[in-house]
């Protein structure tokens, strides 16, 4: 028993992860945030009467032999194990939906940074009864993160402002249970550090524009629109890139458009000012050489589409930037242009 519980964490994490992935993985969904909301609500609960069991000074059972003794230190391990599987949901599942909202090296800094949150929590279960300022943080950390996805998806606005907004309520929100909690244990200061933290990654572009997620960007040399559908005739990568839906080079002959299409879940109700940014690489670096501003509009569960085209681009280095044109990046397509006209057979229609 003492090997196998070495990997409950381990266990606990995996089915956590792929659970979430394969419910919240593809878009935002109201019950989804009420659903962390919950377990929000229950770690709030759970901290209070946790802190309470500290101001009565309550001793941890001594180490007892059988049955009776290995309930009793259960029954006083239990409540942090609950409040870490509250925190792991949470963490789990946001780390899930700013995963899909990423797509600079920026934002996958800070999802890089989440992740290891959400492992690290799947062993810190016994070190929450004696470092009540690690679960304040925590805690202030899920409900900020939290708030950045509720508060824009209930007002139906993604204005920059909200943001702060969302922010300073889970900051206070933190604050405020730390100061009804009995005894007030622990401090609440690293909790603050971690707001200003995250205030300062948004303001370098290292968050990403949530709840906003990239469904889908390609470009093509032939794009139709028939009715609802969007066609793009795009070139496929080579067999062995099994998770590249389309080759990283462009062939284009001298005066053919280059057509990019995008995909971007929006919640229901939210609507959203996005941009496609054609830029070239140059002597100078990245050069903006098109920008195409559209207006969104949440609820369609592929994503909502929105495509550009730069006339006869001239080969080298390109991307196609999807971004909200306050300059949120959702996303980045790298490409190479080339002069030249691709066999049919190493292109296919992709639908939109």
């Amino acid at each position: 028993m003492k090997v196998l519980r070495r990997f409950y964490p381990v266990a606990a994490f995996l089915c956590g992860f792929v659970w979430d992935a394969l419910t919240i993985g593809q878009r935002v969904r109201v019950v989804d945030l009420w659903r962390l909301g919950a377990f929000l609500f229950g770690a709030g609960l759970l901290i209070l009467w946790l802190a309470s069991r500290d101001a009565r000074k309550a001793l941890a059972p001594a180490d007892g032999k059988g049955l009776r003794g290995g309930l009793a230190g259960f029954r006083w391990q239990a409540p942090y194990l609950l409040l870490q599987f509250f925190f792991g949901g949470i963490f789990s599942a946001l780390f899930i939906l700013y995963f899909k909202s990423s797509g600079h090296l920026g934002s996958w800094l800070t999802v890089t940074l989440l992740g290891l949150l959400l492992v690290g929590n799947e062993f810190a279960g016994k070190r929450y009864g004696r470092h009540f300022t690690l679960i304040w943080a925590l805690f202030a950390l899920n409900s900020i993160l939290l708030f950045n996805f509720a508060l824009p998806n209930a007002v139906g606005s993604l204005n920059p402002w909200w943001f702060y907004v969302s922010t300073g309520l889970g900051i206070l929100l933190a604050h405020l249970l730390w100061r009804v909690a009995p005894g007030q244990p622990g401090r609440i200061l690293p909790a603050w550090l971690l707001a200003v933290a995250l205030l300062l990654a948004w303001s370098l572009d290292m968050i990403a524009p949530v709840p906003l997620v990239k469904q889908d960007l390609a470009v093509g040399n032939e794009f139709v629109r028939d009715g609802d559908r969007y066609l793009l005739r795009v070139e496929q990568a080579p067999a062995w890139q099994i998770w590249r839906d389309q080759a990283l080079t462009v062939h284009l002959a001298e005066g053919e458009k280059l057509y990019g299409v995008s995909a971007v879940f929006a919640p229901l109700g939210v609507t959203a000012a996005l941009e496609h940014r054609w830029e070239v690489h140059d002597a100078q670096g990245w050069r903006v050489v098109y920008r195409r501003p559209f207006l969104s509009t949440g609820g369609r569960g592929r994503g909502f589409r929105g495509y550009s085209w730069v006339l006869n681009p001239q080969p080298g280095e390109w991307r196609l930037v999807v971004a909200t044109q306050d300059g949120r990046t959702i996303g980045i397509l790298p490409m190479s242009v080339e002069r030249g006209i691709p066999p049919p057979e190493a292109t296919r229609t992709r639908e939109f």
